[in-house]
């Protein structure tokens, strides 16, 4: 090991002389200069102009440069416990409040700023967040110089697990496999830079779809494995789990930095015990939402029009906080002419989405028939004809026949056109009914990879051509070459980046036109298929489940939410699997005449069976205890629910509001969702929940601590007059105070101020100190701020959840005690009523 680069390392200035301590015992005084070879030079240059070219894309032909909006990391804490098995990623992390979270919040620019030398980092977000645009935009900073701490940068993808032969190495890894690499004309002097300093290196890791695949590849690798590894890392002996198993152990390159991406679901023991710093993608913010649907509709109108639609669409509008979503909202504004025609819920915005993709390939396929139609008809008769030709001849004659015999002629040809729009009109029909097929095929390769938590179709899955050209063209699907061709230094001054780009939309249609033929099944050996969106596989793994016969009822049972344990206990879900059961709800209670493209039946079968699946829906819900359901679960059936309560009435009969009316009856007065997050949609269908209980005569007492609601979200549900006390965060409460106090809604403040309680409070954080000192503040001087008017009233007795605090328990540990105690004795003074200090 040659050591590690001095900070003064520039690869823009052409003068690339490194500092380097001596690997030998006795350390000279002065570092030794040693001059970077101008091929490695070369290399860091050319990759960074070729990842400056191939990180453009983004999804459905948006590029970073046009459509990027940048949003928010926040880092988070874990709660180190002393336990080392069975730890989850999402149950370990600290959920903070809004406040909070935005202090911690920076732009992506900052991350590797603010990282400390910490070389072991996890970024993670739920589906649809940016994870992977996130890792783009910080290797497009990297190609621009914004992060001069690496002066190499590869990225890994997870799907390449796959493939198992021993024939790989970390120089043939990085330099050949990795995402966006160049051609490299120098690798062995390449690699033996990166050997010689590894803090100079970056390794992401992105393309897992849980965190279990981390924890396989964490566990203790063989002894001769191991020494094999560490011997001879060229060695074209090894798979890449291996080599991905090495690097994150530390075996290979210990001291390069990891940034691996992973969704926060699941058990990580391993990852948390080895973790330096875990990031957060945060969701879109208003003004966030504003960026993205003003770059992606170019025209003004449309920009407007779009825009329009949101405001009057809370739900839609809410959806957009997840990046994904917003897309996918995007394109549904596209083609909705009114405000009545807008989702509102996901299962009809997925629906819409899938329905324009469909219609799309309908009319891509139908003027295919007609050229074809147009290319195999007969010749078209000559208009340049001499007088003297047969046909000028025949053109005489036919002035001279009898109008009978013209009429019959005419006759003749209209019926040959009739004919011929009936054979096209009955070639459309033929394609809806193959369409309809191949997409109950995909809706059962949807749910397969939904119960096998993967994004990725097996390669060992049966797909036949007809099938993965359709997917494909109708973008549902995505094609990965899973050993990726590095391209010919020719190839890249001539294609850009192109041939790098490492995913495909194949169309059928653009092979013909390009006179090329669909890919052979030999071609397809080194190809994955991929999901394009994971929430339009979870809606077509819903279809599947609710719009198929294949699915019996017992099956269907089976996959309904809430479901007991073998110790009766309720058991998780994964994201994918909620969604997909939140959906099937929706679609159950859909209008069924618009669900007619999904399916193949007779309405008398399909309305039987439909009506059956309610009847289950109905009565599992029926037989739920709520009381026994935990805050996760509360959470899930009011999503669940919501799907479903925009249904189409029927005879004047709505049974999707009786699940809402059962749903509102039975939630429990005292209502807690602590330690669950929640997000903007969360907030919206528990607030039509408890709504709903209001107008069937209930009240609830709240308790969104640790939730991490938004601000906005927590007055929304302040507003409700059926709730009588609530809990949430000191500090986003005082803040909703001081909005209020500054909009003069005074009869929303006062409810407000009376309602919140924070009797008993626990400390287990300096922050929770810091904002009750805070709150203390306020109820000696009676006021939310200097400058206040009106708080003189309305506190003129205090701070009622002051005033009510009778218990107090400390539990910082050793660490932070000595942080927060004296702020603690402090404030002491003004916790009159104050009985336990715990």
């Amino acid at each position: 090991m040659l050591g590690t680069f001095l900070p003064f390392y520039n690869v823009n200035n052409i003068t690339y002389l490194i500092s380097e301590v001596s690997p030998c015992k006795e350390s000279p005084k002065s570092p030794v200069v040693v001059e970077i070879p101008q091929a490695v030079r070369d290399y860091i240059q050319q990759s960074k102009i070729h990842m400056s070219q191939t990180c453009q894309y983004m999804e459905a032909g948006l590029s970073l440069n046009a459509h990027y909006v940048n949003v928010s990391v926040s880092r988070r804490e874990i709660a180190r416990s002393g336990k080392n098995t069975n730890r989850c990623l999402d149950k370990e992390l600290i959920i903070t409040g809004d406040i909070d979270r935005q202090k911690s919040s920076m732009g992506q620019s900052q991350i590797f700023d603010s990282l400390n030398g910490k070389r072991y980092n996890v970024l993670f977000g739920n589906a649809g967040m940016g994870k992977t645009t996130v890792i783009k935009k910080l290797c497009l900073d990297w190609s621009r110089d914004c992060i001069p701490q690496f002066d190499f940068v590869f990225l890994l993808d997870g799907k390449q697990l796959a493939l198992t032969e021993p024939v790989h190495s970390l120089q043939t890894l990085l330099l050949s496999q990795s995402s966006f690499a160049p051609h490299c004309a120098d690798p062995e002097g390449v690699y033996a830079q990166i050997l010689a300093a590894p803090k100079r290196v970056l390794i992401v890791f992105d393309g897992f779809d849980e965190l279990r695949h981390y924890e396989i590849l964490l566990q203790t690798q063989k002894k001769e494995l191991v020494a094999s590894l560490q011997k001879d890392s060229k060695a074209q002996a090894f798979t890449v789990k291996q080599l991905f198993s090495s690097i994150l152990q530390r075996v290979l390159l210990p001291g390069c930095t990891l940034l691996l991406a992973t969704r926060p679901r699941g058990t990580a023991s391993q990852l948390l015990r080895r973790a330096d710093s875990f990031l957060e993608v945060c969701g879109f913010t208003p003004a966030n939402v504003e960026t993205y649907v003003s770059q992606y509709f170019s025209d003004p109108e449309l920009r407007e029009s779009a825009l329009d639609s949101l405001k009057s669409s809370s739900y839609l509008n809410l959806l957009c906080w997840n990046p994904g979503l917003c897309h996918l909202v995007c394109t549904a504004l596209e083609q909705c002419k009114s405000e009545d025609a807008l989702p509102r819920t996901l299962t009809a915005l997925c629906h819409k989405v899938l329905c324009l993709k469909m219609e799309k390939d309908r009319g891509s396929t139908e003027s295919l028939l007609e050229a074809e139609k147009i290319n195999t008809a007969g010749p078209v008769e000559n208009t340049d004809i001499s007088n003297n030709s047969p046909g000028r001849r025949a053109q005489k004659n036919n002035r001279t026949r009898p109008r009978a015999v013209a009429c019959a002629a005419s006759g003749n040809q209209r019926a040959r056109k009739t004919k011929g729009q009936k054979k096209l009109d009955e070639e459309n029909v033929c394609q809806d009914t193959n369409r309809t097929e191949l997409l109950s095929q995909l809706c059962s390769i949807a749910w397969e990879g939904v119960k096998s938590n993967s994004s990725a179709v097996p390669k060992g899955r049966t797909v036949s051509t007809k099938l993965r050209a359709f997917s494909l063209r109708t973008g549902l699907l995505l094609s990965q070459s899973l050993m990726k061709r590095t391209p010919s230094r020719r190839e890249e001054m001539e294609g850009g980046g192109e041939v790098n780009n490492g995913i495909e939309e194949v169309e059928d249609k653009e092979n013909k036109e390009k006179g090329g033929n669909p890919q052979t099944s030999d071609e397809w050996e080194d190809r994955i298929l991929l999901w394009a969106n994971p929430f339009l596989q979870s809606y077509m793994a819903a279809v599947h489940l609710s719009l198929s016969r294949t699915v019996t009822e017992h099956s269907f049972l089976q996959t309904l939410p809430f479901q007991m344990g073998a110790k009766g206990r309720r058991k998780p879900q994964r994201e994918e699997l909620e969604l997909t059961q939140r959906i099937a709800a929706g679609l159950l209670f859909h209008n069924r005449t618009e669900l007619q493209s999904l399916h193949s039946y007779s309405e008398a079968v399909f309305r039987d069976m439909v009506a059956s699946k309610q009847a289950l829906v109905m009565k599992h819900l029926e037989g739920l205890c709520f009381g026994d359901l935990n805050s996760t679960q509360i959470l899930e059936a009011c999503n669940y629910v919501y799907e479903a309560s925009f249904t189409h009435q029927e005879s004047g009969k709505d049974t999707s509001a009786k699940m809402l009316t059962r749903l509102a009856l039975n939630l429990p007065e005292l209502l807690t969702f602590r330690g669950v997050p929640l997000n903007p949609p969360d907030v919206f269908t528990v607030q039509n929940a408890l709504r709903m209980g209001g107008a069937e005569g209930r009240s609830f007492c709240l308790d969104v601590e640790d939730t991490g609601i938004q601000i906005c979200g927590l007055r929304s549900l302040v507003a409700l007059n059926n709730i009588n006390t609530y809990r949430a965060c000191i500090a986003d409460v005082v803040t909703l105070w001081e909005e209020l106090e500054k909009r003069s809604d005074e009869g929303l403040l006062q409810g407000a101020v009376s309602k919140f309680k924070i009797h008993p409070l626990k400390a287990t954080q300096v922050c929770h100190i810091e904002h009750l000192e805070r709150l203390v503040s306020i109820h000696t001087s009676k006021r939310l701020s200097d400058s206040s008017d009106q708080s003189n009233s309305l506190l003129a007795e205090g701070v009622p959840a002051v005033k009510e605090l009778y218990k107090l328990e400390f539990e910082l540990g050793l660490e932070n005690s000595p942080l927060a105690l004296p702020k603690l004795w402090d404030l002491l003074p003004g916790l009159h009523n104050l009985q336990h200090l715990e």
